[in-house]
This record gives C-alpha cells, sequence and structure tokens, in this order.
C-alpha cells in the first residue's frame, strides 16, 4: 500500500509543543511518512518565556534541499509553518519550484493573532509572505494573517458570514487555490473554519464548540492535522473536519492543566487521529 510523504518546513522549539515537535508525530501518526527540514532551533517556543537560546539554520537551508535534489527525492504536500525572515521565505519558494510538482504546497503563514503580528515580523515580512502564499495550492491563515497579507481591517468576533467569504476570495487572489480561515467564531456558542475552493467556486465550513481558551500552538496542531488529512487525499469538507474535531479534543484534554504557555496535550489523542487514517 503506498504511503505519502510530506515535507514540512518550520523550527523545533525544544520545550513547548508547537513546530516541528507538533507536526512531526501528528502526521507521522496518520500514517504519512514526515520529513523535516528545520529552520532554527529554539530552547523553548516564543510564547510566555523569555531568555530562550535561537540558533538560525537559515544556511543550511540549500545544503539540505541540494542533497535531496541529487537523491531525486519527490513529496505528495509540502507544509510550511513558521518561516522567520524574508530570506526563509525565498528559499521556501525555490524548494516549491524544485520540488513542489506533483505535489500540494500548504502555507501556514505564521505571523501573528489577536489583530497583531507577533515580536520581530513587520508588515513587509506580511508581504513576502503573501507573495509566498501566491505559490502554494492551498493557505490556513487566521483572521489576522489575512489582514496584513491583504492590508484590510482585522475582523473582530462575531464574524459575519457574508464578510468571512469576501475575504477568502480575495485570499485566493494571491494566487493560491483553496484558503482555509481559521478562528472563526458565528456567535458565542461556535468556533470553526471555513474554506474556499476557487477552481469549483464553492465554499464549506466546519464548526464546534466554543471552548472560550486559548492554548499556545492549536494553530499548529491544526494545519499538522489538516495537512495529514490532505496527503491521505481526504476531500476538503472531510479534511476540516478531521483537523477541527482532532484539536478539540486535544484542548479538551488540556483544560485541566495550570499552564497554557506549554501547548495541549496532543499526545493523549494520537491513537484517535490515527484511527481515522484512512
Amino acid at each position: 500500500m503506498y504511503q505519502p510523504r510530506v515535507l514540512t518546513i518550520q523550527d523545533i522549539s525544544c520545550f513547548g509543543k508547537c513546530s516541528l515537535t507538533v507536526a512531526l508525530p501528528i502526521i507521522s501518526a496518520m500514517g504519512v511518512e514526515t520529513c523535516i527540514m528545520p529552520t532554527a532551533v529554539l530552547s523553548t517556543h516564543t510564547g510566555g518565556f523569555t531568555g530562550y537560546t535561537w540558533r538560525d539554520l537559515t544556511g543550511d537551508m540549500r545544503g539540505i534541499a541540494a542533497h535531496w535534489k541529487s537523491l531525486d527525492l519527490k513529496f505528495d504536500a509540502i507544509y510550511t509553518g513558521y518561516l522567520g525572515s524574508a530570506e526563509q521565505l525565498r528559499i521556501v519558494g525555490e524548494i516549491f519550484r524544485d520540488f513542489g510538482r506533483g505535489a500540494v504546497k500548504l502555507v501556514d503563514p505564521v505571523m501573528g493573532d489577536k489583530g497583531k503580528l507577533y515580536p520581530g515580523f513587520s508588515e513587509e515580512f506580511a508581504a513576502g509572505m503573501a507573495k509566498l502564499c501566491g505559490k502554494a495550492d492551498i493557505i490556513v491563515p487566521n483572521l489576522t494573517e489575512a489582514a496584513f497579507m491583504l492590508g484590510i481591517p482585522f475582523e473582530k468576533a462575531p464574524h459575519d458570514e457574508s464578510s468571512i467569504k469576501d475575504i477568502l476570495v480575495k485570499l485566493t487572489g494571491l494566487g493560491c487555490r483553496i484558503a482555509v480561515l481559521t478562528g472563526i467564531i458565528p456567535d458565542s456558542s461556535r468556533q470553526g473554519v471555513m474554506a474556499y475552493d476557487s477552481a469549483t467556486g464553492e465554499f464549506c465550513s466546519y464548526y464546534s464548540k466554543n471552548l472560550d481558551v486559548k492554548f499556545h500552538g492549536t494553530g499548529d496542531v491544526f494545519a499538522s492535522a489538516f495537512c495529514g488529512a490532505v496527503a491521505k487525499k481526504k476531500p476538503l469538507p472531510d479534511a476540516l473536519k478531521t483537523a477541527v474535531d482532532f484539536t478539540v479534543a486535544c484542548i479538551e484534554k488540556s483544560m485541566g492543566d495550570s499552564e497554557h504557555t506549554y501547548g495541549v496535550r496532543f499526545e493523549e489523542c494520537l491513537a484517535e487521529i490515527a484511527d481515522n487514517r484512512g
């Protein structure tokens, strides 16, 4: 039986559940071979910690890609998460060019939340990320990231369906086929995602209960589960459901934890997502 192969490009935080330490186990548990290209190594993630160490691996990325090219490696999907510089955006564009044929290119444009860019990011970087999203097949921004890439005001909750649809159409105008917006809250009881496929002109959405709690790394959990489902060639509505249900299950497992900056207990839910690998 054929096993799909995914390449994921993002940083490694040695402590704290996000980026590659989330993507590798989740996508692997879904029965997908998961290859990694680390962009940096951090002692902890940057959300809620100070004094962390950071080793930039930008200088290694082209060498890794060149070796892979000599081996004629092929991927079924390429998934990018946190990218820390304009140079990394350029390198990922080159990787899309060299390894993207036959691969679904999925970009999670990690750079902001709650209407603000994360420290260290600028509007110029957001413009560069928008260009990278134009080279992708699927993008999964939150509303903050969408606003900065499109140069529009941040949409606060509760979210109007027609406004969200308008944003999704504008996002596909960047050049991608499918745009998925995360963190959609139509009312106080529901939270979920909405997507638009520009090739078919169809919208779809999936909502779960609004748990009204914030854990670090849940966006990475969602994107990883979604990527695994896409690599398994699940239809878009099914991939959204898989990713949302898994993310909610991880949050529910973690509700009793006093420290939310560490991330969610996704490890306790891996068996659940492994059961849905077909």
